[in-house]
């Protein structure tokens, strides 16, 4: 169900004019600045995938794809990805990338079960990265260091923008905090998953939430997460597992926090049948992606997907993705974009 978020007295800062040629500037920055922070080669991305091959992703493991018949194939069936967290491992494989460096691509999707919103669309525009590790940096300091690195491009990409447009200010803080869904869930116990993301947010800033896909001492997850792409059953220490997470930061125009990227340590052979098993999803080791990573055929490796609509919009201060892309909303919420000052493309 379509829900709007209504900020109070929003008028963008940038007219149309302004917002396509700061989005244009956000995407060329961006792009190289995590290519270099993370050494990636830009790979060429597919649209679709062959159904039944396991590759394509499934997120949190409930929603539907696009599907469409290919006449030329008798009518095998083709998905339109949700992402590339899968196809991106098996690239890394063909390409035989060396540990430390890896591969990124401009990745365009249809989500058609998308709740529709400011922040979520049918359209997801997202770098989809990948890079292959060795097995001593499947660790939380590896996973860190990483997110500092994107952190940091996007900060530093948020300097440019505010740069080139006078009436844009800065409001990213210098560092970004890190914390256990599991501690989280203990600051506030009785809050709900979104609240407590809105209340760690905005004390901090930016925070990268540590563990997200496996059950927490409340008997839920913090979020959902498909059992073949993010390891999220590792034991860390403390009590806690997982070696995924989520990068949020706070954001005022919305004035909630705000999720930038999905990103994690891969699953390697064991935990991945550990996760398959707690899923109740052990059918999928006989699928294509499945067995070339129990077959040791596939590297160790870490990724994640950015949101370049949701990026822009951040750093564009713009108060709803229509303002950013071209997409289908409900009439009733272009209407009512239209009155709080929100121009939909």
């Amino acid at each position: 169900m379509s829900k709007l978020i209504r900020p109070i007295d929003y008028k963008s800062p940038l007219d149309m004019r302004q917002t396509e040629q700061g989005i244009k500037l956000i995407k060329e920055f961006f792009q190289q600045n995590l290519a270099t922070e993370l050494r990636l080669r830009r790979v060429t991305a597919p649209l679709f995938v062959l159904k039944g091959l396991g590759i394509n992703d499934d997120l949190n493991g409930v929603e539907r794809p696009v599907t469409f018949p290919i006449k030329d194939l008798g009518d095998a069936k083709a998905e339109v990805v949700h992402s590339l967290a899968k196809w991106k491992r098996l690239t890394l494989a063909e390409y035989s990338i060396e540990p430390g460096y890896g591969v990124y691509a401009d990745m365009n999707a249809i989500r058609a079960d998308e709740e529709l919103d400011n922040l979520h669309s049918l359209y997801v525009d997202q770098w989809d990265w990948e890079a292959v590790v060795t097995r001593e940096q499947r660790n939380l300091d590896f996973l860190k260091s990483i997110v500092r690195r994107i952190y940091a491009a996007i900060r530093r990409t948020e300097y440019l923008v505010c740069e080139r447009y006078s009436a844009l200010k800065p409001f990213l803080p210098e560092d970004i905090h890190f914390i256990h869904s599991e501690d989280l869930l203990e600051m506030y116990p009785d809050k709900d998953v979104k609240e407590r993301e809105n209340l760690i947010c905005k004390k901090y800033g930016a925070v990268f939430i540590i563990g997200i896909g496996g059950r927490l001492a409340d008997g839920k997850p913090h979020d959902g997460r498909a059992p073949d792409y993010d390891d999220w059953t590792t034991d860390t220490g403390n009590g806690h597992k997982g070696l995924n997470g989520d990068i949020l930061i706070w954001y005022p125009t919305l004035d909630r926090a705000v999720e930038l990227s999905s990103m994690g340590i891969r699953v390697d052979k064991e935990s991945l049948l550990r996760q398959l098993e707690i899923t109740g999803q052990l059918a999928r080791k006989e699928l294509y992606f499945h067995k070339k990573l129990l077959a040791g055929e596939l590297p160790l490796s870490i990724g994640g997907g950015i949101g370049q609509s949701r990026l822009c919009l951040v750093l564009l201060h713009k108060a709803h993705l229509g303002e950013i892309q071209a997409s289908i909303w409900p009439d009733e919420m272009v209407r009512e974009c239209m009155e709080l000052g929100m121009t939909i493309i």
